[in-house]
């Protein structure tokens, strides 16, 4: 059953409005209720309806989101719009103690480890999550440049920033 969803363009792709946020079936909600087999059917009844933008980021789960992705998009990917998230990092995944981390190193470190965790040569958006207020913006963003010459990130993006103040 596919059905045809309204689109909109994201960098060089076009993806379905409706996209689906893969974050709790990894993190924030019911983890012990977490079932990998029912969200991976999850995500490939969102793909079958015609969903083509799926929504992850390293600090899921931390690490099992990326996964859980790479598992249902494996083998299956043509016009699926896979996009992830860096810059921040789990300090306890019980108590959700997140940082910002933004140094270049570390945002090259995130890239080849998301591309390892989904199983794809290319995410095709990347974003960078929040401003380090320790590092300037212009190194982490420009940590980013690297991989999108060598055609691993296709599109970045930037969440959770506003103007003139880091978030």
């Amino acid at each position: 059953m596919t059905t045809s969803l309204s689109t909109r363009a994201l960098g060089r792709s076009d993806v379905s409005a409706i996209g689906l946020g893969c974050m709790p079936m990894s993190w924030a909600y019911l983890l012990g209720e977490r079932d990998d087999g029912e969200s991976v059917r999850v995500i490939e009844a969102a793909l079958e309806r015609g969903v083509t933008h799926l929504d992850t980021a390293l600090m899921y789960g931390p690490h099992h989101n990326e996964t859980l992705v790479g598992r249902a998009v494996r083998g299956g990917r043509d016009g699926v719009v896979v996009a992830s998230k860096c810059g921040m990092v789990v300090e306890d995944a019980v108590k959700r103690r997140i940082r910002k981390d933004g140094r270049p190193e570390t945002l090259r470190t995130q890239c080849e480890a998301s591309l390892g965790r989904l199983g794809v040569e290319a995410i095709d958006l990347y974003y960078l999550r929040r401003v380090d207020p320790d590092v300037p913006v212009e190194e982490s963003w420009g940590a980013l440049a690297g991989p999108v010459e060598e055609g691993t990130i296709r599109t970045l993006g930037r969440i959770e920033f506003e103007a003139g103040r880091a978030v």
